[in-house]
């Protein structure tokens, strides 16, 4: 959304962001590992993506209201790169059970500090050309959080027929919308559609990128798990009287999206359109398409890369020398110890390494 629109302008209320940043991203691997993730990296620029994540909130959302919800073998690295989140705000989730018990988990944590402010949830790991545009878009959203207690999402719009991504499908307006504003009722989750799909989505105009941003007021969220989902909702409210019952009961709740959960199974989820350059960074390909192209070799080089007539390549050196001759549309990426080389369209098959090396008891190398 560019910067000077009516919904940059918009007011908002008191925002809580809560950041997911659980992964481990293994679509990045080797650069990404366990005990380094996609979210700790600073894949294209000085900052990592989650203290990114965090500086476009500012100043709409100071660090005293960010929390984030990680896990105990990132609780140190993350305060260490965040020092100016509060220490007890980062929530160290007993294990990972996808988001839906990660979201009410937190929200339960959260709530004697927050009251009935909003609640805004976002991935660690995006990468958002236009900050100023993402908070306008999210203030926007705040407000009709408020004025509707509504949950709403923030929809990218598409700039090409993606096949990798879900969609959601526009219905009718909301009233309660700002002047300017074009929030939508989501009409329909769509998951990710083939090649012809995509295309009529792209064309329709119609149909949003998911992105997996939602805003909403922490009890609200809460009252619609308990109707959709009893049993993991009793489960939290237990766990929220009885902390020391958390890591005995955590491991057993259903392992499920917070989308499946709940999200998809509601008629009055609203949208508000993102453009603001938003990237999901799902992948090596995905990087090189947001990454500025050496004028020179005609491929993206970070480190002491080298490309000798070889054009259209992503050469990532983080710790030695790689040199590249007479070969286009690779990606080859070097990290300590392990270095990765495959053709840019197939970059989602590094799960496929990660999977045999994991298979292969392997772990060092992840």
């Amino acid at each position: 959304m560019p910067s000077d629109s009516p919904s940059a302008h918009v007011h908002a209320p008191n925002v809580h962001a809560l950041i997911l940043a659980g992964g481990s991203g293994t679509r990045f691997w080797p650069l990404s590992r366990r005990a380094r993730p996609k979210q700790l990296l600073a894949l294209d620029g000085p900052r990592s993506l989650l203290q990114a994540t965090v500086d476009r909130l500012a100043p709409d959302v100071p660090p005293a209201r960010v929390w984030i919800c990680t896990t105990a073998a990132l609780q140190d690295a993350i305060r260490a790169q965040l020092p100016d989140v509060p220490t007890d705000q980062v929530l160290v989730e007993p294990e990972g059970r996808n988001t839906a018990p990660a979201i009410g988990w937190s929200i339960h944590r959260m709530r004697q500090a927050i009251g009935d402010d909003i609640v805004a949830v976002l991935p660690a790991d995006h990468r958002i050309a236009d900050p100023r545009g993402f908070r306008g878009a999210l203030a926007a959203a705040a407000r009709i959080a408020v004025d509707d207690d509504r949950i709403v999402t923030l929809g990218v719009r598409p700039r090409w027929a993606e096949t990798g991504y879900g969609y959601l499908e526009l219905g009718d307006a909301l009233a309660s919308a700002a002047a300017g504003v074009d929030a939508r009722r989501v009409a329909r989750f769509r998951e990710k559609p083939d090649a012809d799909t995509a295309q009529r989505y792209f064309n329709g105009g119609n149909h949003l990128w998911n992105a997996g941003i939602f805003v909403f007021r922490g009890t609200t969220l809460l009252r619609h798990l308990a109707r959709l989902q009893p049993a993991m909702a009793e489960a939290l409210e237990g766990m929220a009287d009885d902390p020391d019952a958390t890591a005995a009961r955590y491991g057993q709740l259903e392992s499920i999206s917070i989308d499946y959960a709940v999200m998809e199974h509601l008629d009055d989820i609203g949208t508000v359109p993102l453009d603001a350059g938003w990237s999901d960074l799902g992948s090596w390909s995905a990087l090189d398409e947001v990454l500025e192209a050496d004028a020179d070799t005609g491929s993206v080089l970070h480190g002491d890369a080298l490309a000798i007539d070889a054009p259209d390549n992503l050469i990532y050196a983080e710790d030695a020398t790689v040199a590249v001759v007479g070969v286009s549309g690779l990606a080859v990426i070097q990290s300590g110890d392990a270095v990765l080389v495959l053709p840019k369209e197939r970059a989602q098959d590094v799960r496929r390494v990660v999977e045999m090396l994991r298979a292969a008891g392997r772990d060092d190398r992840l």
